[in-house]
């Protein structure tokens, strides 16, 4: 073939397959012709209606945002509206039971019926193919018992907390006021209250909705230190204490990083900074309000320590802890250190895992900064057993938390009680809907507007929220008496399989890597990924001991590549 006919043979099908203006602008010819029809019929209203399509089309023509209004007038904005009810045409009609997007319609329909305490079995077989890589399970006892009571607690609180509290092996994660609906937050502390277990208040402070109840109140303190900040949005010692000592506060829990957004600081714009929260955040109204990505109470593992110790003061000795996403692993190395050089430990540490939820994140901060929590947790688990605390310290978790399966797994690995977040939403009918950064939510839970929130009846809702609650720990007791066990504290982690992608089985105590006590601390650990993070960890500074940082390509000290992998 000549080099005139393949430029012929490649170009022919481009002329072939060209719109004409006329294909393209059909809908607008259509919509103006028969306007003139209209009008020359006397039929005016009809004229009005379709007149108007036509001004449409010459608006989408002429403007100069939207190529395929140029291209496609009238009928372009078709593409748009389906766009717009994507989400739920695909969670509706396309999306299987089974699909995460990133909770199943299993999972939703699960906390649903429970909620409204409504049949919660299936039948003819689960739908899940077990002999798919990843696919996890408990092993069974032929021993197996019925526990009569699901009312699973630890308590939480050290050798320096005067006031140790009771705590439920399952609660409501950290979401602020400002993100949730004032209806949201009622109906939320009403049923920790009718429940007995706790309400965390996330980085938002107390509003006087968390306090119209009695729920127990876990209060967050950020990086904004809302609730307890100078006008210069430093912490406040006497605005603290005056709020911590309320009886209805059992812990002080301070956010060192958040899962769906570690390292990332907020922004409430101005427009959203109504009077109601301007009064609960401790800011301006009316004035953007800027949470940092990092404290300005601390800026070194030894002063963390010394915050810790001084809001258990300023409280009078109620628990104290940090909730992180685990990023570098020398840094929380670094601040274990601090611990031991100092004598003083904080009451409790809660784990997020990346996989947390937000009402808005970055999309590379959700999807690729953090650890996830199954492996934030191991590290933090085995740095505290490595150096020999781990008994001083209570671990919680946080992250995609939702059936009694899912808190018995964490409980497996080492886990102390686990929160959700997303899990309680749906409980208060949150339908997945993904719009919680709009101000549009339609069940009333994450949005500030008044009408939408009306939709949300508090007596009702907070039933369900202590109803889910209930229904969730008798299935994870269920789960324990089949295992044999009478106690969250008796799960191990060779109670739990894991299927590989290469279709073999591992316990997880063979899956996972588990550190022996205080190996860290005596030299004993094995561990080449340990030995060396511990190295690099230093109480005086987040920074890394720079004289231990192994360059690529070069050996560790022991002849070793030292690589930070994943375990999960």
């Amino acid at each position: 073939m000549t080099d005139k006919k393949i430029a012929e043979h490649q170009i022919s099908p481009t002329h072939k397959t060209r719109a004409s203006p006329i294909a393209r602008y059909a809908v607008w010819i259509i919509f103006t012709l028969f306007t003139i029809l209209c009008i020359y019929e006397h039929v005016w209203w009809l004229a009005l209606i379709t007149g108007a399509f036509v001004v449409l089309g010459f608006r989408d023509r002429f403007q100069s945002h939207h190529a395929i209004l140029r291209n496609y007038p009238i009928i372009g904005h078709m593409r748009f509206l389906f766009e717009e009810f994507r989400p739920e045409i695909r969670q509706y009609f396309i999306e299987s039971d089974t699909d995460e997007l990133p909770f199943s319609r299993d999972q939703r329909s699960l906390v649903y019926q429970r909620a409204k305490k409504e049949n919660d079995t299936r039948a003819f077989g689960t739908i899940s193919n077990l002999y798919e890589g990843g696919s996890e399970w408990m092993t069974q006892s032929i021993g197996a018992m019925t526990l009569k009571d699901h009312d699973f607690r630890i308590v939480i609180g050290g050798k320096d907390c005067l006031q140790p509290y009771s705590c439920s092996v399952f609660n409501i994660s950290a979401m602020s006021f400002g993100a949730l609906s004032a209806n949201a937050i009622r109906a939320l502390n009403r049923g920790a209250e009718l429940g007995n277990f706790y309400h965390d208040t996330g980085e938002g402070s107390m509003s006087p909705y968390h306090l119209e109840s009695k729920g127990d109140i876990v209060w967050e303190i950020a990086s904004g230190y809302f609730g307890c900040r100078t006008l210069e949005g430093k912490f406040d010692p006497e605005e603290f204490q005056s709020k911590a000592t309320n009886p209805q506060v059992k812990m002080i829990e301070i956010k060192i990083s958040q899962g769906a957004k570690p390292g990332l600081g907020g922004l409430l714009p101005a427009g959203k900074v109504t009077p109601e929260i301007a009064r609960t955040r401790g800011i301006p109204v009316a004035q953007d309000c800027v949470s940092p990505p990092a404290h300005t109470a601390f800026t070194t593992p030894r002063e963390l320590i010394a915050f810790i110790k001084q809001l258990r003061d300023l409280s009078g000795g109620k628990p104290v802890g940090f909730k992180l996403c685990i990023g570098h692993p020398w840094e929380f190395m670094a601040i274990v250190k601090a611990m031991l050089l100092t004598d003083t430990y904080p009451d409790f540490i809660v784990v997020d895992g990346a996989e947390g939820g937000t009402g808005a994140a970055d999309v590379e901060f959700m999807d690729h900064i953090g650890m996830p929590l199954r492996d934030g947790f191991l590290m933090v688990h085995n740095t505290l057993v490595g150096a020999g605390i781990r008994d001083k310290i209570r671990v919680g978790v946080s992250g995609k938390i939702i059936s009694g399966f899912d808190v018995a797994r964490m409980l497996a690995l080492g886990a102390d009680w686990c929160n959700s977040a997303r899990g309680f939403m749906f409980a208060l009918g949150c339908i997945q809907s993904r719009s919680c950064n709009t101000d549009r939510c339609p069940t009333g839970v994450a949005t500030q507007d008044p009408y939408r929130q009306q939709a949300l009846v508090v007596p009702d809702k907070a039933q369900r929220v202590k109803n889910f609650h209930e229904g969730t720990l008798a299935a994870l007791a269920e789960i324990m008496g089949a295992v044999g066990v009478t106690h969250p504290d008796d799960l191990e982690p060779y109670h739990v399989i894991r299927r590989g992608p290469d279709g073999q089985i591992r316990l997880f105590s063979k899956h996972y890597y588990f550190l022996k006590d205080s190996s860290l601390i005596t030299g004993e650990e094995q561990s080449d990924v340990y030995t060396q993070l511990w190295a690099m960890a230093n109480p005086d500074t987040f920074n890394p001991n720079a004289g231990y940082l192994i360059p690529h390509g070069t050996e560790s000290p022991a002849n070793q590549r030292v690589e930070l992998v994943s375990h999960s």
